[in-house]
């Protein structure tokens, strides 16, 4: 199994990241947002009545052929690992 982290920030910033959280994986830094847009990512999001656009935080589950096998959108952080667990066990 391969676990990569994908996100719009900059590599200096997911490098941060990475070392603060202790994450074993690979972070990728998405910065043109090329990557979210061709998985249907990068959307219009409202905060406070304003709207920007940004990443929908989203997991995909990518067989071994390159098929997506099941996608999690709008995952919350503080559970979406139990989900993940419970999806690679199916």
């Amino acid at each position: 199994m391969v676990v990569l982290g994908v996100s719009p920030d900059t590599v200096k910033d997911q490098a941060k990241f990475k070392a603060k959280e202790n994450l074993p994986y690979p972070l990728l830094a998405d910065e043109n947002h090329e990557v979210a847009e061709l998985y249907g990512v990068w959307v219009e999001k409202s905060m406070y009545g304003k709207k920007f656009w940004g990443v929908e935080r989203t997991t995909f589950l990518i067989g071994a052929g390159g098929v997506i096998e099941k996608i999690f959108r709008k995952v919350k952080p503080e559970t979406h690992s139990e989900q993940i667990l419970a999806a690679l066990k199916e």
